[in-house]
């Protein structure tokens, strides 16, 4: 979807402001905000991918007005609300009214450890051949899903070159909606930054996205 997250060549922010010594968290409750969401992505009722979307379907002005870690805070509450742990009445009073969804796993202390050390891969086998090679010329394909998708607008009706050919992926535009994992093969594309920024940019440079395939049509 086309929403707030998706920054890319938006003016009038201003510059960003590189903070020395920046520390991991900026208080407390923001170290309670990532335990949380880690902790509830455990429970087996949602992927990563439908975590993404829900930030991302945060109004804009809400968005924009809030510090990284009530993004994600506002993000889980959508996600326990919508699947059933927790009704919108008890997120807003923080008290417990009546018993919801119980997880399919929970996270207990003793196994934060191993199973962040562990990750969740997404890479995943492709029953088809590659489209592409590196070196082959594509466009990247001009579309406004109302979905969630991991193609920037501004890389959208682009012309670049295939750089590497990553592997299988799961694909994230079906995924974060729950409908399948789909996974497509997934690559490497340069473009000039006059072709993603137009006259002027600085031509010393070049931009890189990894692109599932079905992003791309050949050139």
């Amino acid at each position: 979807m086309n929403g707030p997250h998706d920054l890319g060549g938006q003016m009038g922010f201003g510059p960003i402001a590189a903070e020395r010594n920046e520390p991991y968290f900026h208080a407390e409750w923001e170290k309670r905000a990532l335990g949380i969401t880690l902790s509830c992505g455990t429970f087996g009722a949602w992927t990563l991918d439908e975590s993404r979307h829900a930030r991302e379907s945060i109004p804009p002005a809400d968005y924009l007005a809030a510090s990284y870690y009530e993004v994600w805070i506002r993000g889980i509450d959508t996600l326990l609300e919508r699947h059933g742990f927790a009704s919108r009445e008890e997120l807003s009073s923080g008290q417990h009214i009546a018993q919801g969804v119980r997880p399919k796993r929970v996270l207990k202390a003793d196994m934060v450890e191993s199973v962040l050390a562990k990750g969740g891969a997404c890479d995943r086998p492709v029953q088809t051949a590659a489209r592409f090679a590196v070196g082959d010329q594509v466009r990247t394909k001009n579309f406004h899903p109302l979905g969630h998708t991991r193609l920037p607008r501004y890389a959208r009706a682009k012309r670049g070159v295939v750089e590497a050919v990553q592997g299988g992926f799961v694909f994230p535009d079906d995924n974060a909606h729950h409908n399948g994992e789909n996974p497509q093969w997934v690559y490497t594309v340069v473009f000039t930054a006059d072709e993603i920024w137009g006259e002027g940019a600085d031509s010393s440079l070049s931009i890189s996205i990894d692109a599932w395939e079905s992003y791309l049509e050949r050139v």
